[in-house]
Formats: C-alpha cells, structure tokens, sequence
C-alpha cells in the first residue's frame, strides 16, 4: 500500500523538457505513481514517442510542444492546463540547453540561446504556474538547477551562471510565495550520464577524473533524481522551501589529494 505522506497520486503535475533525460525519468517517476503528467519540449515526434513509452496502463501523459522561451507559448500552455485539469499542483523546470567552448569565444547569440532557455524560461513560467497556485492557495514548483552553480566547470560560463541564477530564484520565489501555500525548491544533479553527456564521459582521462572526484564512485543516472522530486512534490516535504538539493554522489563534499598523507 502507498504511504500517503509520500504520494503525488492524482496530482496534476508539469515538466518541462521532459523529452529525454532527467525529465523523461522524472516524467515516469511521476506518471507511474499515479500523477497527471503533462511533458513539454520543443520536438514533437520526440515529446509525442516518450509519452507513449512511458505512460503506464490507465494513466495520464499528455505531451504538448513548447519553447519556454516564447512569452505566448509558456501562457497558453498554463492556459491550457489549467481548462482541462482545473490545477495545476507541480511545476517541474528541467527544460536546459548548454553550449561548451572556450569562455573567451561565446558569442551573444550563444550566450541568448542558453540563458533564454535555462533561466529566462524557467522564471517566467514560474510565474505562469505561479499565478495558478497563488489563487489556489497552494502548490510546489521543483527547478533543476546544477552543481555548476556552486563548482562551474571550465567551457561551461553561460550555463554555469545561469544555474546560478536558478538557485536564487528558488529562493527568491520561495520567499515571495510562501504566505500563498507555495514551496519552490531545486535539485541540483551532479556528474550525470544523459544523452547530452555522453560524449564528456566517454573520453577515458575526464571519467577517470570524474570517478575520482565522486565519494560514491559511480556517475550519476537520470533515475537518480526521481525519488527527490516525489519526495519534494509530497506532503513528507509540505515544511521545506527554499532549499537547493543536490545529488552528486558527494562531488561536493570536497576534493580528493592526488596523494596519502
């Protein structure tokens, strides 16, 4: 039997960039525990097959195309939601683009299409779903932000900062929104095996380095991530705001000396 502390059954619940990844993994996390589930992304053909292959037997994932980026898009979305559902419980910003290179060589183009996605985006449809909860009296929004936000890595300056700025508006939004029922917290993943990693990890010296640098010894997986956001989205969380969780293995413990002393 479900513990009820621990339920997100029947809960109303929105991804963002939930087409592969940590949101794909958060998205079944949620679907296969009874939430309504609604997955957002830019690829239709990519968003509409993650919705069949993880929706489970008389459950809900309902995939609708959207750039966080456009203003009009991010409101008929919440729109939308809200007529055929009536609510909206959980917000789930996972939508994030990164482009590496050289600090010296990102270009404002560049610079634009990270931080539109990654913090622009996700603040305003916050603020989106925000204004749903606030009439509601309640609700929860969950942002995943990044361990680059405490410990950037080199080639990473735009998403590093944008992360940064995500934690402070996990604060700042639990700050504001609190006295309305709302908590906004984040979860911060560490070294984590996606689609867009891949390629990091497959190169033999920056695992051996990233393994190094984990306590756990392992890297991260998309699943890993699943069991903070229900906790977070559930009455066991309903007296925590404003926190930045991360799930890193340990990575941000510290760092381990390339020597015994």
């Amino acid at each position: 039997m479900t513990d009820p502390l621990f339920s997100v059954e029947g809960q109303v619940v929105l991804i963002s960039g939930a087409s592969r990844g940590i949101g794909r993994a958060i998205a079944q996390g949620f679907a296969t525990r009874g939430a309504n589930v609604i997955i957002t992304g830019r690829e239709a053909s990519t968003l509409e097959s993650t919705a069949r292959e993880i929706c489970p037997p008389d459950g809900t994932v309902l995939p609708i195309v959207c750039d966080v980026a456009d203003p009009k898009a991010r409101e008929n979305l919440m729109d939308g939601i809200v007529d055929r559902f009536r609510r909206i419980d959980t917000l789930v910003n996972c939508a994030g683009v990164n482009r590496r290179r050289k600090v010296e060589d990102y270009d404002e183009e560049t610079y634009d299409f990270i931080t539109n996605i990654n913090i622009r985006g996700a603040f305003f449809l916050s603020l989106a779903a925000g204004r749903h909860m606030i009439r509601a009296g309640r609700g929860c929004q969950i942002n995943i932000d990044s361990i680059n936000s405490v410990r950037p890595l080199k080639r990473v300056a735009p998403y590093a900062m944008s992360k940064a700025a995500m934690s402070q508006m996990t604060r700042s939004l639990a700050m504001e929104w609190g006295p309305h029922g709302i908590r906004v917290n984040a979860i911060a993943p560490g070294f984590t095996l996606t689609d867009l990693s891949k390629p990091l990890w497959s190169d033999t010296n920056l695992d051996k380095w990233r393994e190094e640098n984990t306590p756990l010894r392992r890297v991260g997986m998309p699943e890993d991530m699943v069991g903070a956001a229900i906790f977070l989205a559930s009455e066991a969380a309903s007296f925590i705001t404003g926190q930045v969780l991360a799930i890193d293995g340990g990575t941000t413990c510290g760092l381990f000396w390339p020597i015994e002393v």
